[in-house]
């Protein structure tokens, strides 16, 4: 549909809504509108009651409070700091295991974008997923933690995929931290919260967000090079960086037109200069030669 149809539209969706009153668009429910936007009409609903105040507001470039201490599958404290060591970027998730349906979406949803990515966990990056329920045992989160790397294809780095759990206080320092903001609902006895993985540089800066509960492997590697500020990732993913910017309408990588003009300019020019000189160069062989010859003559003259 062209985008003279698109506004046709939206003047008939006017019109009506006009002529009739807002009964003919609108639902009974006065929450509900309708919003024209750069011709496009959408309606927007008002959200349920649960999912009020469920949000995510970015942190970019906050520096995680790695001093926070949960405790591992093994029983063991630790502290955010044992997975960021300046060494690899950093996948935290916000999750847990009795979630009904959200959690193991999103994080089935991760190991099949990892079954497809061209990084190798535990060598290019870490995972760690953190318990929103602060009732969550040990045990439960290693059972978690057993099924989910049970599901990746590669053996190696497994163990780099860590499930912690902890204390509200701490959960909720590491939630704000992210951005990420939840919600406990007494009447169904769950958490609410929203889906996304948060990437973190080596020093433990947040450097992206990924929404959802599916992931395009390629989109997630470029965010691992991003995110590792070059260290991960070889010359050619930086260079498929710097012609692609990440569009957080679509969640992935979009290309940025100015820079691939300025490498197809680069390329063009440097093929150019290529030519040029391999012509010029011949030409001169040419001349030396021409001016060599009468030279030659002279000299075979000369001693006959």
């Amino acid at each position: 549909m062209g985008r003279g149809s698109i506004s046709r539209l939206a003047s008939f969706a006017l019109g009506a809504a006009l002529c009739f009153g807002s009964a003919a668009l609108l639902p009974s429910r006065a929450a509900a509108q309708v919003v024209v936007e750069d011709g496009v009409v959408t309606r927007k609903e008002a959200l349920p009651k649960r999912l009020e105040g469920i949000d995510i507001e970015e942190h970019l470039d906050r520096q995680l409070p790695l001093g926070l201490q949960f405790k591992d599958t093994h029983g063991e404290t630790v502290a955010l700091s044992r997975y960021v060591q300046g060494k690899r970027p950093v996948i935290f998730t916000l999750n847990y295991a009795n979630c009904p349906m959200l959690c193991s979406l999103q994080l089935s949803g991760l190991v099949s974008a990892l079954n497809r990515l061209d990084r190798q966990l535990g060598k290019d990056f870490e995972i760690v997923t953190v318990s929103v329920d602060p009732d969550e045992t040990t045990a439960r989160a290693a059972e978690t933690e057993e099924r989910y790397r049970g599901e990746l294809t590669r053996v190696e780095g497994r163990e780099a995929w860590h499930f912690l759990t902890g204390t509200k206080a701490n959960i909720d320092a590491f939630a704000d931290a992210l951005g990420i903001r939840y919600a406990y609902n007494e009447k169904r006895k769950e958490y609410v919260h929203p889906a996304s993985l948060v990437l973190s540089t080596p020093s433990g800066h947040l450097s992206r967000y990924l929404y959802g509960i599916e992931y395009h492997p390629r989109t997630l590697s470029l965010s691992l090079v991003e995110a590792a500020q070059g260290k991960v990732g070889s010359s050619v993913d930086r260079l498929i960086l710097y012609c692609f910017h990440y569009d957080e309408t679509e969640g992935k990588y979009a290309p940025m037109a100015m820079n691939i003009m300025r490498i197809a300019g680069g390329l063009t020019a440097f093929c150019l200069a290529t030519f040029l000189g391999a012509y010029w160069l011949r030409q001169l062989r040419r001349r030396g030669a021409r001016a060599a010859g009468p030279l030659v003559a002279s000299a075979e003259d000369a001693g006959s």
